[in-house]
């Protein structure tokens, strides 16, 4: 991110677009910018270049965090004042030009800034590197997944397992990951002369990052794979079992290690992040660890009093008296039939509603109105 500039603005999005937003509009300016698609306009690539840089930031969570918590800081474009001594003096280096083409001098990335650890540190996890190395074609972790999944309101309270489907990046098939057609030639890349990543400047640092031309790999074959158009990956869809603990409320997240994208040349897979958003019951209602079911009865249940069966929530059925006399909205609790979670367990309280007969016949009208003139009423 040269001079400070925006990987928000670079991709045209605000700082509070979801992951999808992201992706969506980064495929959207890939495509308008490939360097295929645009041969005779140098500046198409360059643009295609700040582009993958963005997205390769922002398209993972764990960086996106990062990069979002550095520019709250003013780490980009300059830092802010009143650290009170946790910025420490920024060491330069012999003046002399960094490898992989930055130039001017190289500064030390140790900085500890508001107890999020050393700026080097971050740099590396984001970018792959920082103070001008390059760094090896090695494993290479595998991108984060977020995913929201609805669940049933029963299931979140009670806890069980859902099936989700997830999209992931798996190798091509066709070319087992190295991009290239079959009996293609392969040469070394122009754009880092083979080495895999290129070096860009933030202010006084120089940071590697991978080659957006040759995703990294450092080299080009003359001929891409038309199955994955020379990415060396793949869309695919798979099936995954979730676990939803008991008592998950909408906004509830589980981390499933190893189970986001494909790592790199050998690296370990990322992870997948999934928010619950947890469906309405046509039942049930909750307010914390308890549980709220309205059940229906007549006026004359309502006053001459019944009984009526209330199903709990693991599916057995309790008996309850209704009093005679009972009004609409009395609520009646049922002891440790709510919902458990963390060796707590709430109760379930059934509330009443009265329910009034649209129509009558005429035994039913009659015995209404006897009932209303013993009461003192006339019609």
């Amino acid at each position: 991110m040269a001079n400070g500039t925006d990987y928000y603005a670079v991709l045209g999005v605000p700082s509070s677009a979801t992951a999808d937003e992201i992706k969506k509009q980064y495929r959207r300016l890939a495509k308008q910018y490939h360097p295929d698609a645009n041969q005779n306009d140098p500046k198409a690539a360059d643009r295609f270049k700040e582009i993958s840089e963005a997205y390769n930031v922002l398209g993972d969570a764990e960086k996106r965090k990062q990069y979002d918590d550095m520019r709250k800081l003013g780490a980009f474009g300059g830092f802010p004042s009143g650290f009170g001594g946790g910025a420490r003096a920024q060491r330069p280096g012999a003046g002399r030009a960094q490898p992989g083409g930055a130039s001017g001098a190289a500064y030390s990335t140790e900085f500890d800034i508001g107890g999020i650890g050393g700026l080097g540190d971050l740099f590396s996890s984001m970018f792959g590197g920082a103070g001008g190395r390059a760094r090896s074609k090695g494993p290479e972790r595998g991108q984060s997944i977020e995913q929201t999944v609805e669940v049933p309101f029963r299931v979140a309270a009670a806890g069980g397992k859902v099936p989700v489907e997830i999209e992931v990046n798996e190798e091509c098939t066709s070319c087992r990951g190295n991009g290239a057609a079959p009996g293609a030639q392969v040469k070394p890349c122009g754009e880092c002369s083979g080495r895999g990543v290129i070096s860009f400047g933030h202010g006084s640092f120089a940071v590697n990052r991978p080659c957006p031309v040759c995703m990294g790999r450092g080299s080009i074959p003359s001929e891409r794979c038309p199955t994955c158009r020379g990415s060396g990956e793949m869309r695919a869809r798979r099936k995954v079992l979730i676990t939803v603990p008991p008592g998950a409320e909408s906004g509830t997240k589980v981390r499933l290690r190893g189970q986001g994208g494909k790592g790199a040349a050998g690296g370990q897979p990322g992870d997948l992040v999934i928010t619950f958003a947890v469906q309405t019951d046509r039942f049930y209602r909750r307010d914390g660890l308890d549980l709220i079911a309205t059940v229906p009865i007549n006026i004359a249940q309502a006053t001459l009093g019944s009984r009526v069966s209330v199903k709990t929530l693991d599916g057995k059925k309790v008996a309850l008296r209704i009093p005679a006399g009972t009004s609409a909205g009395k609520r009646f609790r049922i002891a440790g039939q709510g919902i458990e979670k963390e060796g707590q367990k709430g109760d379930l309280f059934v509330e009443i509603t009265i329910t009034v007969p649209e129509t009558l016949s005429e035994a039913q009208e009659k015995a209404m109105r006897d009932f209303a003139e013993a009461g003192g009423l006339k019609f």
